[in-house]
């Protein structure tokens, strides 16, 4: 079956636009090539008498003068390269243009890997980089672990999942081309903030000369991920030390330049974060909690409100005690203490906490009472949530059992002096999803938490699957300032077999690291490799 003429001049046309778009990328190259290389010129590489004879302001004078000349060779080829990318622009709506008039016919015969499809794939790369940049919406995951997480770094350290047997949980960037890269990203981020572009409106109104400059220094911290088949995304944050207003910055890297994707300020100085924590019992972690709670969220930083939802009567009374005794001391009154006279259920005491907050939208933190936090990440909760577009789901580091960890020590030392991320004192809890900030509202649309789930476990893996199932941006990341503190777990027979499953999985990765168990199953080995070298050196001593 022939092809009819139209259809036929429409390939012919877009085989010489695709010729087009070749040369031309070929010309840009070309022309980079010749400015590029050495230019000859007689005194300068060879300065003779002349140069002997004018000796050190000579040399200056020469430098100066190919500086000038080198910088006029850089603009004109920047205007050049400009000119030749708005051409390659209307060639291309052209090659658009074409495409869309092509007959019905000819869209409908059965060619697979024509010139035509090749021409859409060009014109899509060309044209949809940035819609690519942020992977957000309707990702329709499989499972809770098919979510790419984050990376975080600060300007000195880079915080992994990824850590097999030699890596550590916190490193420095060692790889020159990863910390060359971070550094180029923050850079990039800088040059952004700094020189903001006039059609992005949102920063036209801070004047040229009052605009506040930002520096390496206001770094404040960063994510980012690398998704195979688009790119790397970069979420960067700065600030002033004397302001409250932060800077975010989002970057990406398509496998090539980096791209901006938009820049924002964000005011989190009124963001007010509701703290629920269920609980039955533990009345001493509690008081535990509690004084993590004093130092950071009301002597620090002021803008959070307590729930505390406690299931049965037993040691309700002491819970109470301990939230006034705290309301007292520090003239703290943002606490609200719900009270359910049943089973614990996990899921059921956020659901509560969450319905029990009558003031309208509020971010939520929800938290456990064997959790550390800093003031640090409770702005991370606040800047990597977003009402209707973003939650965020921590990694929390958990410590292993300071028995085993601080064997040699008479005494496990203060808490305080156990939060360091070390590949012996513990691991980024990457399958827990049960500490996480979102706000109300998204809390709500989605359904909440599955009442039906009882006991340990389950309810919040079902709360992250319907986000990652739903419209929302999920934020994973490792977080320096959140610690899981150690703490025994009993796995009760009332669990159902894929519950006891997850509890005990939990249990063993609480324990100790990889060398600490191992040390532990072969104890009694090296105990007794110590009795024979105690023997064989007291048969000597005696000999």
């Amino acid at each position: 079956m022939r092809m009819p003429r139209r259809g036929l001049v429409i390939q012919a046309r877009t085989r010489w636009l695709l010729v087009g778009l070749a040369l031309l990328f070929s010309l840009v190259l070309l022309m980079y090539l010749l400015e590029c290389a050495p230019q000859t010129d007689g005194n300068g590489s060879l300065p003779g008498v002349v140069g002997e004879s004018m000796g050190k302001e000579y040399y200056q004078a020469l430098l100066q003068e190919q500086e000038e000349h080198y910088q006029n060779r850089a603009t004109s080829l920047k205007r050049q390269i400009a000119q030749l990318k708005q051409e390659l622009q209307e060639m291309s709506d052209k090659l658009k243009s074409l495409q869309e008039k092509k007959s019905p016919k000819v869209n409908g015969m059965n060619y697979q890997g024509t010139k035509e499809q090749t021409s859409n794939d060009l014109l899509e790369f060309l044209h949809s980089q940035i819609d690519k940049a942020e992977v957000s919406v309707g990702a329709k995951l499989p499972s809770e672990y098919g979510v790419i997480p984050f990376e975080s770094f600060t300007s000195m350290k880079v915080f992994q999942l990824e850590m097999g047997l030699t890596r550590h949980p916190e490193e420095k960037p060692v790889r020159k081309d990863k910390r060359d890269e971070l550094v180029e990203v923050i850079e990039a981020g800088l040059e952004v903030i700094n020189n903001p572009d006039e059609e992005d409106g949102q920063d036209e109104d801070d004047g040229v000369g009052d605009r506040q400059l930002y520096s390496e220094n206001d770094f404040l911290e960063g994510y980012y991920r690398t998704e195979r088949d688009k790119g790397t995304q970069y979420e960067l944050f700065y600030k002033k030390m004397d302001g409250m207003e932060y800077r975010h910055v989002t970057l990406f890297r398509p496998f090539g330049p980096l791209m901006k994707v938009k820049s924002e300020t964000v005011d989190i100085s009124r963001s007010i974060i509701n703290v629920i924590v269920p609980l039955a019992g533990r009345t001493e972690a509690f008081a535990q909690f509690m004084q993590n709670f004093r130092d950071v969220c009301i002597h620090q930083d002021k803008r959070v409100h307590l729930t505390v939802v406690y299931f049965g009567q037993d040691g309700l009374s002491e819970v109470k005690s301990i939230m006034e005794s705290v309301a007292r001391e520090t003239d703290f009154h943002n606490y609200t203490l719900v009270s359910l006279n049943e089973e614990f259920n996990r899921g059921r005491g956020l659901d509560m906490g969450a319905r029990a907050w009558e003031k309208g939208e509020v971010l939520m933190f929800f938290c456990d009472v064997d959790v550390y936090f800093t003031a640090e990440f409770l702005n991370s909760c606040r800047l990597n949530a977003e009402p209707g577009k973003k939650v965020f789901y921590p990694v929390v580091f958990s410590l292993y059992n300071p028995a085993i960890v601080y064997a040699n020590q008479d005494i496990p030392p203060p808490v305080e002096q156990q939060l360091v991320h070390k590949k012996d004192s513990g691991f980024w809890r990457d399958f827990g999803f049960g500490m996480t900030c979102q706000y109300r509202t998204d809390f709500l649309t989605v359904g909440g938490f599955d009442l039906e789930v009882k006991g340990w476990g389950g309810e919040d893996v079902h709360l992250y699957r319907k986000y990652l199932h739903g419209e929302l941006m999920v934020i994973r990341t490792p977080v320096p300032g959140l610690f899981h503190l150690w703490h025994e777990k009993h796995c009760a027979d009332e669990l159902t077999p894929e519950q006891y499953r997850m509890c005990i999985q939990s249990k063993a990765m609480n324990e100790a690291s990889h060398s600490h168990l191992g040390m532990l199953v072969f104890r009694d080995e090296i105990e007794a490799h110590l009795r024979k070298q105690a023997y064989r050196t007291n048969s000597e001593a005696v000999g």
